[in-house]
């Protein structure tokens, strides 16, 4: 434990942290939920705010409505926003029942909305005959999100038309924040009147922060999208009240601004951190309002010093453990008024975008750890921390009592399987009834047994990087893991009920057309067997953080720049030494995968789906199929855990006899939440058995191996092989009997 700050603190203190505009609308993103759930175990009064969704809600609201139709600077151009404006009248007359719908709070709506003669109609409703077959087999709720997301998204075009061309609903003139290698044009755009979204920022900014008059104002800024809204906001606190101290943290910070060097950005702000934000938080708690305690210690921490930027991380005390954090705290954010959208019809996407989800990790940084796209040499990778699954779980009922919601989304970089393990067994035992969702890698770890202890605890779908669907290349990627590999573990999840999605990804350095084509062909398969229900394919994208960035030369390929920019320094340029247009491949792949998703046009030649000549595959038709009809391994290690997930079974005993010989027998009968079954043994095998199903249930804190069950076995029967692989056996595996 860290014996730091054991002082009387004045109640009347207060640290002020907002994410500012634009996240996601149907949860809060969770940075500012941890940083408070931190100081709580320190005692540190802290207010939250998502001013994304507060500007939102503002925006969108009747009054909202009235007075952005009365303002628009321009008026409209194409017979889209013509068309808007003259509907104006019926926008604002439905779009508080539209939210509050959205909200969860007017589901009757749903009708009305479906019968497609409520809501005003522009461009983006064009797409719906493309999609009605998309929603045949959904219900009248998720149509209607559908159609209503549709219909914000139709304002949202006259907003960037006629109002404030930096308006996206979960980015914000993200253009400003994207490899912005030099301060000047987001600094320029800073000196410029405040835009309407501005101006809703800043009321709402101004509201609170008269009300709260915080000492200490942190801004989290998880992505680019986010960062000309926090420099706005700083901007107006720092000429409005300059005795509060402003920091800056978060996942842009951390990956973008490491090499920062532009005094200008100190006009704005105090004080940014980089990587975990516990223990620079603490410390700058102290400097600002403690400060004749203050011995000077900063951690991973941006100031300016006579003019000049310096980067201080000269405290000894080390971050705090995963165990010392807390418990995330989303207390003061709306929860009740988050809004859930439907964009598009990818099951994954929805998940992202659908319901409001309590965020957690189950481990800091990632086990694995090599993956050469990604930022392994940053803290947030490289660090790697398990939490403990008692105390996962400790922290899911915490958040449950405080939330009201019991859907978890884990956000890892790669859940490990042992831990998912042990949380799922954990999540059983204590009967909790939760749903959860996580990213994992695929692999071979994760075998059927596992996946349906998975499915049992809630987990619902996972996500994980398939990245190329080639050996050659994901060797190249150290993802360790091969496509067999891959299709084997998709298979054990689907047939668990787990849901799949796949991260793709097209134009790694040296992927020839041919490989780019095979990749294609392997997804395809995986549609068509059945093992992957949803996927996204990425476009590579150099950092400057992983291997390939730094090392860029031995993956070849040659970085276009080595300058190091004064402001962010993440995304590189570079050229591939193949020459190939890697650009030209998006649209074939993503509007195939479209189909695929839906289930059709497995049939279509590969050639079709792109407008320029492509190498016909190499890959077999039958070689996913080929994979999955492989006989699966039967051996059982003997350290190999056993646990019954199933009921007490319901015994009745009777005699079978055959020619003048008797047996005494035994019948056990199970129930599950859908069917019945019964298995019948002798008697003795059946009295051993009951009681060894007793042992390994899993309400019991202690698990016994498969080596420990063999010898009790052994100690009263023989032939325990045989019995393991007799047919009631089987029977129990197939209802709960699971080898993990």
């Amino acid at each position: 434990m860290q014996l730091f700050l054991h002082k009387t603190i004045s109640l009347k203190t207060k640290v002020f942290l907002i994410t500012p505009p634009f996240t996601q609308l149907n949860t809060p993103y969770p940075a500012t939920a941890y940083i408070k759930g931190f100081l709580n175990t320190k005692n540190i009064p802290a207010t939250q705010a998502d001013l994304g969704i507060e500007v939102i809600l503002e925006l969108f609201s009747k009054k909202g409505l009235a007075a952005l139709f009365q303002s628009n600077n321009n008026q409209p151009i194409t017979d889209n926003c013509k068309r808007i404006l003259a509907l104006q009248d019926e926008y604002i007359k439905t779009i508080d029942s539209v939210i509050a719908f959205l909200q969860g709070k007017n589901p009757t709506l749903a009708l009305q909305i479906c019968q497609e003669d409520y809501l005003p109609e522009a461009s983006r409703f064009s797409q719906l005959e493309e999609l009605d077959w998309a929603f045949g087999t959904m219900g009248t709720q998720d149509k209607a999100k559908h159609l209503a997301t549709l219909y914000l998204e139709d304002i949202s075009d006259f907003i960037v038309e006629c109002v404030d061309a930096n308006f996206g609903f979960s980015r914000y003139a993200e253009r400003l924040g994207r490899s912005a290698n030099s301060f000047d044009e987001l600094y320029l755009a800073l000196q410029q009147e405040p835009t309407y979204v501005d101006t809703l920022l800043i009321s709402i900014l101004k509201e609170r922060i008269e009300t709260i008059q915080p000492e200490l104002f942190l801004i989290s800024v998880p992505f680019p999208g986010n960062l000309y809204s926090a420099f706005r906001s700083a901007q107006y606190v720092k000429k409005h009240h300059p005795n509060i101290k402003i920091a800056m943290g978060g996942g842009f910070a951390n990956t973008e601004l490491r090499s920062l060097s532009d005094a200008r950005v100190f006009e704005f702000f105090d004080y940014i951190t980089l990587d975990d934000g516990e223990l620079p938080v603490e410390l700058l708690f102290e400097a600002v309002c403690i400060p004749k305690s203050f011995e000077g210690q900063f951690k991973r921490t941006f100031l300016l010093e006579n003019g000049k930027v310096v980067y201080k991380n000269n405290s000894i005390l080390s971050d705090y453990k995963q165990s010392e954090v807390g418990t995330p705290d989303y207390s003061d954010l709306p929860l009740d008024k988050y809004i859930s959208v439907i964009e598009i019809v990818n099951p994954m996407h929805r998940m992202w975008s659908d319901g409001r989800w309590n965020k957690l990790t189950m481990a800091h940084g990632c086990y694995w750890g090599k993956c050469t796209f990604c930022d392994i040499s940053l803290d947030y990778i490289k660090v790697y921390e398990p939490i403990a699954a008692n105390l996962l779980c400790n922290r899911m009922e915490e958040m449950i009592a405080q939330t009201g919601e019991n859907g978890f989304h884990f956000v890892d970089e790669a859940a490990p399987p042992a831990l998912m393990r042990a949380l799922a067994l954990e999540i059983l035992r204590r009967k909790l009834s939760v749903t959860w969702w996580t990213n994992i890698r695929f692999e071979k770890s994760f075998t059927r047994d596992l996946c349906l202890l998975l499915k049992a605890s809630g987990c619902i779908a996972i996500s994980g990087g398939l990245e190329v669907a080639s050996d050659r290349l994901l060797q190249l990627i150290d993802k360790g893991v091969t496509v067999e590999q891959v299709a084997k573990v998709t298979r054990n999840f689907t047939e668990a009920g787990i849901m799949v999605h796949a991260y793709l990804m097209y134009g790694y350095p040296t992927q020839t057309v041919q490989e780019t084509v095979d990749s294609l062909e392997m997804v395809r398969q995986l549609f068509e067997v059945g093992v992957l229900q949803s996927g996204f394919w990425h476009q590579f994208a150099m950092t400057a953080h992983s291997p390939v960035g730094m090392y860029s030369e031995k993956f070849g390929v040659m970085k276009e720049t080595e300058t190091i920019g004064t402001f962010a320094n993440n995304d590189i340029n570079y050229v591939d030494k193949t020459g190939i247009d890697h650009d030209q491949f998006s649209f074939g792949l993503k509007k195939s995968l479209f189909n695929f998703m839906h289930g059709i046009c497995f049939d279509y030649e590969l050639q079709d789906w792109f407008e320029f000549k492509i190498p016909k595959t190499k890959i077999h038709p039958d070689f996913m199929a080929n994979v999955l009809e492989e006989e699966e391994d039967f051996n059982i290690k003997p350290t190999a855990k056993i646990v019954w997930i199933g009921g007490k079974p319901h015994v009745e005993h009777f005699t079978k006899s055959k020619k003048g010989n008797s047996w005494a027998m035994m019948t056990l009968t199970f129930h599950d939440k859908k069917e019945s079954f019964t298995i019948q043994t002798n008697k003795n095998e059946g009295e051993w058995l009951v009681g060894i199903l007793k042992k390994i249930s899993v309400s019991n804190a202690k698990t016994l191996s498969f080596q420990e069950i063999k010898s009790s076995f052994e100690t009263h029967l023989e032939d325990f092989e045989l019995f393991w692989y007799s047919k009631p056996v089987h029977a129990l595996r197939n209802f709960g009997l699971l080898t993990l």
